[in-house]
């Protein structure tokens, strides 16, 4: 009988756990634990479909040392990946205290606990065990010019209590690596866009607001510049690195598909126009531009130089087949599109700016 791999996920009932979850359950010679607090943007649907002896998750909160402690303990993976953290701009700007605590504090007892597990394990299962912190481009903050792009070694500069709080586990990990020789790296991806993103998020906001002939706010004048990963491709490349990536280091994943967010509504209610016209007008009538956000950055750009040279990755996945693939997904699952509690925020706010 073969052994199987086993992964410790944390966050896996999120956007981008979710799909990296689906993803590992597709080999049946992996076991997935899933630490998953089950938040408003979570959803335990996004796992059903496969084969569950192979997967169990674990409702709880990373902040609970105990409960860390306890997974890494019974479970004994070959390879964690951190995902778990709160991820909504406007959300941080409201309650900086929840980012705080969910993104810095978990990620510490994420990497302390893990740290005393690795330490405790001996063989090749102690020399293959790799610790993959999952990340986002906002640590870099903002660039002007068109002709730039951050890369690994650019400085950290976050402008959002969001962005502080992931640069402040970024270093983290950084310093767990640097002082313990703890085997931990670092992703950071764009913006990813795809199926089983909480509809707070500007994709699948946008369609929401169509489909109720709801004013579609954009901050600004909508000229930001996002650039733009699939989340399977994420996922890939998340994977990629796990397999081959070096010990300490960070990997920008990107999806070379930079665009203005104005241009990602343009784009959605276009293709809305095709399949699912209004009876009167057109959806870009309901565009509304308002005040923008406080140190709204301009733009985001990773250079992905470093995954493709040694790596051997790059995204795979065309931006007009992604986004259409997506917009019709929602349609067909518009019982998520207006799942009820995110009724609370959601208003006429467009922090949904951001992953």
């Amino acid at each position: 009988m073969s052994t199987k791999t086993k992964y410790l996920i944390t966050g896996g009932c999120g956007f981008i756990g979710s799909c990296l979850v689906r993803k590992l359950l597709d080999d049946d010679n992996n076991f997935i634990v899933n630490i998953d607090k089950i938040s408003y943007a979570s959803n335990k649907n996004s796992i059903q479909g496969h084969d569950n002896k192979n997967y169990t998750l674990i409702e709880s909160d990373i902040n609970d040392a105990g409960v860390v402690e306890d997974a890494l303990k019974s479970h004994s993976p070959n390879y964690i990946i951190h995902l778990a953290a709160e991820s909504h701009v406007d959300r941080s700007i409201d309650s900086p205290d929840n980012f705080i605590n969910s993104n810095i504090i978990g990620t510490y007892n994420m990497l302390q606990y893990s740290y005393g597990y690795w330490s405790s394990m001996e063989g090749l299962k102690k020399k293959n065990f790799k610790f993959i912190y999952v990340s986002t481009d906002e640590v870099y903050g903002s660039i002007v010019d068109e002709n730039c792009s951050f890369d690994e070694e650019s400085p950290i500069r976050p402008n959002s209590p969001y962005a502080a709080s992931k640069a402040s586990s970024d270093l983290l990990a950084r310093a767990w690596y640097k002082t313990y020789s703890f085997p931990v790296i670092v992703t950071n991806s764009s913006n990813n866009y795809g199926i089983w993103q909480f509809p707070e998020k500007l994709i699948p906001l946008v369609i929401k607001k169509c489909l109720k002939e709801q004013k579609i706010p954009i901050y600004g004048n909508g000229k930001q510049i996002r650039d733009w990963i699939n989340v399977e491709d994420n996922v890939d490349g998340i994977l990629a690195v796990l397999n081959n990536g070096r010990l300490g280091e960070r990997y920008n994943i990107g999806g070379l598909n930079e665009l203005t967010n104005l241009e990602i509504v343009e784009v959605i209610c276009k293709f809305l126009d095709e399949i699912r016209p209004r009876n009167i007008g057109k959806y870009f009538d309901l565009i509304e531009f308002v005040k923008d956000r406080p140190a709204h950055d301009f733009r985001y750009s990773l250079s992905i130089n470093k995954m493709i040279k040694e790596i051997n990755w790059k995204p795979v996945i065309p931006f007009e087949d992604g986004i259409k693939e997506t917009v019709k997904w929602y349609l067909d699952n518009e019982n998520w599109l207006f799942y009820e509690t995110q009724e609370r925020y959601d208003g006429n706010r467009l922090g949904q700016i951001k992953k």
